[in-house]
Formats: structure tokens, C-alpha cells, sequence
């Protein structure tokens, strides 16, 4: 995303009540990706009387704004900003969850796992010119599948979406034609389709309407029940998405030698890597706006990666490995100024 996008991204108008949130919570805004571990992690954070977290999942792009605007305290998004973007802005970058995004359908009969994909169907559905279920290329990969001679109905974000920045990314990987035509960002312009806001709109668009097909993080697609497809993944593996397949490709990021953990997991190598794993990410101003606060937010986010990581797995995340959550410890203790 480049400095003038993020620029634009921070004089939004975003409107943020604070409603039902006390004045000592922790307030945060952004990835709708990361929203459901958040709201586990606050249930359990706050059960004992510690401040909890008032969370609006309104994208990864509202996030940002929000947190330019200095409305919360921190914002979550699951595309990294480049470290000249970062020092621009006097923020600081961390990761705090892994997870990934599925392509989604509602096709009769067909089951999850069962509907395969590579990312060149993907991207050329998405272009707008695979428009049929049982186009030949389509059943050529799926010999044996019941596929209706029906339109595809395609469904993308609508808002500015660290969801569709790493679908996005991973088609320009896999089609020339989507990089040079569309290419990757927190927004695009989307050939074909009809948006929906937010994980759960694009959710519950598909779940609503046959022969749909949408994109979504795993964890939305097994709480809604909806059919996943398998994307075929740099190895030429189908690989079923999942903690383990998320864990196969972050594990392979060079998140020491990645300035400000500026990592995309797309397209990963490995046999068992999945092919759109994705890092959702934790935005904070390097200088506190309100010490007591970035306190209270930084004590949340370590209780999250030490006693939070079976919530996250139980959700299909993959929480960060202890030799990463050490590089984040000195990274607030190098970058931070946290207030002591």
C-alpha cells in the first residue's frame, strides 16, 4: 500500500462511538479477519476483573483511520505497512495472529474440501471471465463433482479489507494478468462481483445466495457453515486449510531479519504450506497518546500470546511461537516508548 493510499486511509471521517465501552477499556478498531480471537481473548482477559476490549471490526482500512484520528488505542490490520509508512506516521508494527483466508461457495452438494481450485481459476473468475460452474476448466479439476451449469456469482469486500489484501495478493501471484490488471491492496477495483462489509457480510452473502462464491478468514467459513474449496498451493499440493497448513507457511518468515515484521505469507513454499496464509497485525503510536492506556493495551497483547495461544488454536489460529513473541517484547523495548 503505497504512503499516498495510507495518507488518504487517514483523514476518513470515521465515526467510532465508545457506547458500552468503560473508561478503562482498551479500545482497538480494524481487521474484521482478526476480530474473533480478539473477542475470545477479551472474554477471557477480562473475566478477572482486568480491563477488557472494545473491539469494532470495521475493516483493516477503517482501523487505520480510526487510529489516525486518535480514536482507540490501537489498530489490527492484515497488511503490513512498510517501515517509511510506519516512520511517516511515528507508529509501530507487530504481528499477533496467523490465520488465512478461503475461497467460499454455496454450491449444491457440493461439501467443504471438496471443490478444488488453483489460483489461475481463482484470478480469471474473479477477472470476470470464468462466469460458469461447469466450465471445462473448472470440472477438468474436479472429475467426479456435480457442477451445475449455472453462473458464478462473485462476492468481494466492499470496505478497505486486510482480507482482501492478501486474496489479492495471492491472485497477482498466480496471474500475470490480475497483477497488471487489478493488482493487490487494502481496496481494488473489482472487475466483477458484489461487495459485501466485512467478513460477515461477504458470509452471509454466499450463505444466502446459490452458486455464490466469496472469500473469507477459515474462521468465518466454519462458524457460518459454509463449503470451503482447497486452493492448489505452490508445491502443487491441495493442501486443506487449517492450523497446521497456516503454521507450514509462517513458519518458513524470516520475521527476524523483516524490518517492523513487514512479512506477507502468501504463495508461501512448502508441501504443507497453505497458499493464502495471512499475519494480522497490531498498529500503535511509537510515542503513547495516552501512556496509561498503551499500557493497559500492551498487557492485554502479552497476555494474549502467553496464555491465550490454545483460544487462538480452538478458533483455527496459529498464535506466534515463542522465539517471535520474544523478537516482539524487544521490538516495544527498542521502539516503544512504553511507559514504564
Amino acid at each position: 500500500m503505497s504512503a499516498l493510499r495510507f495518507a488518504s486511509i487517514g483523514v476518513l471521517a470515521v465515526s467510532l462511538t465508545h457506547g458500552a465501552a468503560l473508561a478503562d477499556d482498551i479500545t482497538g478498531a480494524g481487521s474484521t479477519f482478526v476480530s474473533p480471537v480478539l473477542t475470545r481473548w477479551s472474554a477471557a482477559y477480562s473475566a478477572d476483573g482486568r480491563p477488557a476490549l472494545a473491539y469494532q471490526p470495521i475493516g483493516s482500512g477503517g482501523g487505520i483511520a480510526a487510529l489516525r484520528s486518535e480514536t482507540v488505542d490501537f489498530a489490527a490490520t492484515d497488511a503490513p505497512l512498510r517501515p517509511a509508512e510506519l516512520q511517516k506516521f511515528g507508529l509501530a508494527q507487530f504481528p499477533l495472529v496467523v490465520g488465512g483466508v478461503v475461497p467460499i461457495v454455496n454450491i449444491a452438494g457440493v461439501k467443504p474440501g471438496e471443490l478444488r481450485f488453483t489460483g489461475a481459476l481463482l484470478a480469471d473468475i474473479y477477472l470476470g471471465k470464468l462466469t460458469k460452474w461447469n466450465d471445462a476448466r473448472i470440472t477438468a479439476l474436479n472429475p467426479g463433482l456435480k457442477l451445475p451449469a449455472a453462473a458464478i456469482i462473485v462476492a468481494h469486500r466492499v470496505d478497505a479489507s486486510g482480507t482482501t489484501f492478501n486474496w489479492a495478493s495471492y491472485l497477482a501471484k498466480a496471474s500475470a494478468e490480475w497483477r497488471d490488471k487489478v493488482g493487490e491492496g487494502l481496496a481494488v477495483a473489482w472487475p466483477v462481483g458484489v461487495g459485501g462489509k466485512g467478513n460477515d457480510g461477504v458470509a452471509s452473502f454466499v450463505k444466502q445466495t446459490p452458486n455464490a462464491i466469496g472469500y473469507v478468514e477459515y474462521a468465518y467459513a466454519v462458524r457460518s457453515k459454509l463449503a470451503h474449496g482447497l486452493v492448489q498451493n505452490k508445491a502443487g499440493q491441495f493442501v486443506p486449510p487449517g492450523v497446521q497448513a497456516f503454521a507450514a507457511a509462517a513458519v518458513r518468515a524470516d520475521w527476524a531479519g523483516a524490518q517492523d515484521f513487514h512479512v506477507v505469507l502468501t504463495d508461501s513454499p512448502g508441501e504443507e504450506s497453505y497458499p493464502i496464509a495471512a499475519t494480522s497485525f497490531a498498529l500503535m503510536y511509537k510515542v503513547p497518546k495516552v501512556p496509561t492506556r498503551t499500557r493497559a493495551a500492551l498487557d492485554f497483547f502479552r497476555w494474549g500470546f502467553r496464555d491465550g495461544q490454545t483460544l487462538a488454536n480452538d478458533l483455527g489460529y496459529v498464535p506466534l511461537s515463542p522465539g517471535v513473541v520474544s523478537q516482539v517484547d524487544a521490538y516495544w523495548k527498542a521502539g516503544l516508548a512504553e511507559p514504564n
